[in-house]
């Protein structure tokens, strides 16, 4: 059977060697037909403490690694030159 991989939203990297991960997914309410937003949080195998709160993150299915850790953070997703802009952007106006 294949791994399961998501792209979800660290929401905590207060715990060691572990972040958890916000993975939200749209759904259609069965009766009205409106568009839901559902979400679920993953505890995910962090080994260098690599990942912060707010960074986009893929996560794989693997072995249990503990009670509640059944995912490993691959990657971030997408917004590293955001973040970089950012830092640059703070500088120049502390310089300003």
């Amino acid at each position: 059977m294949p791994k399961r991989i998501l792209i979800g939203t660290v929401v905590s990297d207060k715990t060691d060697k572990t972040v958890v991960v916000k993975v939200e997914r749209k759904v259609k309410h069965p009766l009205y037909g409106k568009i839901i937003r559902r979400s679920k949080k993953y505890h995910a195998h962090d080994a260098d403490n690599a990942f912060r709160t707010g960074e986009k993150v893929r996560i794989e299915e693997v072995a249990p690694i503990s009670k509640l850790k059944t995912w490993k953070v691959l990657d971030r997703v997408g917004g590293q030159a955001d973040t970089a802009l950012e830092a640059d952007i703070e500088v120049e106006a502390a310089n300003g």
